[in-house]
């Protein structure tokens, strides 16, 4: 079995004085794509935010890749070989689309590498190279995810973070873009972190998943299990088997984001 790449402990972090996160726990194993469920509002993306250093936890541990990262700057972090893309791309939206891949690589000093890795995000999403001289905002919104996706892989990470990559996007696209997901995570050798709220696609995409309800872990297990698991299929894929109905474990709470 593959080695935890990134292994987050106890983990709480606040905005201002309230606690978003209380007490995360999980594992990322190298080569896996893991994703991690919930509500809107459960703490999802105060998840992220904490492991690649946008956000300082108060307490608990996050260990990348054999080594204490907590409270380390983000640029530190990526350096050390962790994409963030945050939720709703955050493109540069004056660049060029063949700017902003070049921005993903701005740590980078090997030209013929840079050259190559050009061609490889061509390769998954050759929209790109057709418009890689126009300005990345006049791009669509799926346009502009593939660019987000691809400007990360242009810093060749060892892991991805991925903050709701099917968000606002037709079901035509997102199930493009996450077959490109997959095709990353096999070809590549990409760990990656999944944060989605469609747990549909989110499920038959990753190998592990942990849910999330008011900023606890309140399941884990392979995605394959939680499939088969009826809080799941109820609350998360809208399926109600017989009998289920009225015997609901997990409370609906008003949460924060």
């Amino acid at each position: 079995m593959a080695e935890a790449l990134l292994k987050v402990s106890n983990i709480e972090t606040y905005y201002g004085p309230i606690m978003a996160i209380r007490g995360v726990s999980f594992e990322v194993r190298q080569g896996s794509i893991v994703t991690i469920l919930g509500a809107n509002g459960a703490g999802k993306t105060t998840v992220l935010k904490t492991v690649s250093g946008v956000m300082d936890p108060q307490k608990g541990s996050v260990v990348y890749d054999g080594r204490e990262i907590q409270k380390m700057d983000p640029d530190r972090v990526m350096r050390l070989g962790m994409s963030h893309v945050p939720e709703g791309r955050e493109v540069f939206p004056f660049l060029s689309v063949r700017e902003n891949l070049l921005m993903g690589a701005y740590t980078r000093r090997d030209h013929e590498g840079i050259a190559r890795d050009l061609e490889l995000v061509h390769g998954y999403f050759p929209v790109l190279k057709e418009r890689a001289e126009q300005r990345a905002g006049q791009l669509s919104g799926g346009e502009q995810q593939m660019l987000a996706i691809s400007r990360a892989l242009m810093a060749r990470p060892k892991l991805m973070l991925l903050d709701e990559p099917s968000l606002g996007l037709s079901p035509k696209l997102v199930k493009e873009i996450f077959e490109i997901i997959v095709r990353i995570n096999r070809e590549q050798g990409t760990t990656i972190l999944l944060v989605e709220q469609n747990a549909n696609v989110a499920l038959h995409t990753a190998d592990y998943g942990y849910i999330l309800e008011v900023g606890r872990i309140v399941m884990e297990d392979t995605t394959a299990n939680l499939l088969q698991k009826d809080d799941v299929k109820e609350f998360y894929l809208g399926i109600k088997e017989q009998g289920v109905r009225g015997k609901r474990r997990w409370k609906r709470k008003k949460t924060w984001r």
